[in-house]
């Protein structure tokens, strides 16, 4: 395996702002890479995630785009949750944060729950959405098995945030273990390690409770909603369920089209970031 460069390094070539901005009650965590004049890339994390997810990918698609990476409310270093957060939660933010950022229509590219955020909010907000990159989204299955092991590696790892722990999440969301890297670790322990962070964990596991992912799970009228096009991206060594499970989704939205990528986990955009980057450019650059 090629040893990945570390995160800040991948992005040392690439101009970059790095900011909190103040979106309702969230002093929220955002990096922009890219032209502002050019077409926007909104990237989304996953639960209990931060924008780092996607540093292998920011500097290729800033080369062509606005980049706007940030930490969804209760998460990385954005303002923790106080109460439990569900879909109108981040979508809410989400729609608020583009008014701040002056951003009328953007792409989404979100992966795990940001796939999920970007679903809810392309149904809810048409008008707002040029492409969506789907990346393992989730939001369509309510897995008690992956339900219960998310939830437990989460809080113990935001309750006691020892490198072994740490570790141990993040290994649980890759095909190849060596693909998390010290550095990596080293991150996400700097943000679970935050006073308060702990609790805020509860509020953002929240999803993985039964009954509230139940009422948040997106809808085939949801699905059904979106414009598109949409690219809905699984992989062959997915956690959180079988790829057969994208296929679905991409069926049923307009536009969409599947695709599988090979020797990751659940974060492709990382494990195998050349070949994710190609994709989404190829993609993103079909509507220009």
């Amino acid at each position: 395996m090629t040893p990945s460069p570390t995160v800040w390094t991948a992005i040392a070539e690439t101009p970059f702002t790095y900011r909190y901005v103040d979106v309702g009650p969230w002093r929220t965590r955002v990096l922009e890479a890219g032209r502002s004049d050019a077409e926007p890339v909104v990237l989304m994390h996953g639960t209990g995630g931060h924008l780092e997810a996607y540093a292998h990918n920011i500097a290729a698609f800033a080369e062509h785009y606005r980049v706007i990476a940030y930490d969804f409310p209760g998460h990385g270093r954005t303002t923790h949750a106080t109460a439990d957060l569900e879909l109108p939660d981040y979508t809410q933010h989400l729609l608020a944060l583009l008014d701040e950022l002056g951003i009328d229509r953007a792409h989404l590219n979100g992966e795990s729950l940001g796939g999920w955020v970007a679903v809810k909010f392309a149904a809810a907000h048409p008008e707002r959405v040029l492409r969506l990159v789907l990346n393992t989204p989730g939001g369509t299955m309510a897995r008690p098995e992956v339900m219960e092991r998310l939830r437990t590696l989460s809080q113990q790892a935001a309750d006691e945030p020892t490198p072994e722990r740490v570790r141990t999440r993040l290994e649980w969301l890759m095909a190849d273990p060596a693909t998390v890297t010290d550095e990596l670790v080293a991150i996400r322990r700097s943000h679970y390690a935050r006073p308060g962070y702990a609790d805020s964990a509860r509020h953002i596991l929240c999803l993985q409770d039964p009954e509230v992912r139940r009422r948040n799970l997106i809808t085939d009228e949801e699905l059904a909603a979106v414009e598109g096009p949409a690219l809905v991206v699984w992989t062959s060594d997915d956690p959180s369920g079988p790829a057969a499970a994208g296929l679905e989704m991409a069926e049923k939205i307009g536009q969409a089209r599947f695709e599988v990528i090979e020797g990751a986990g659940h974060w492709p955009q990382w494990e195998q970031a050349e070949r994710f980057n190609k994709l989404v450019l190829a993609f993103l650059s079909e509507g220009a």
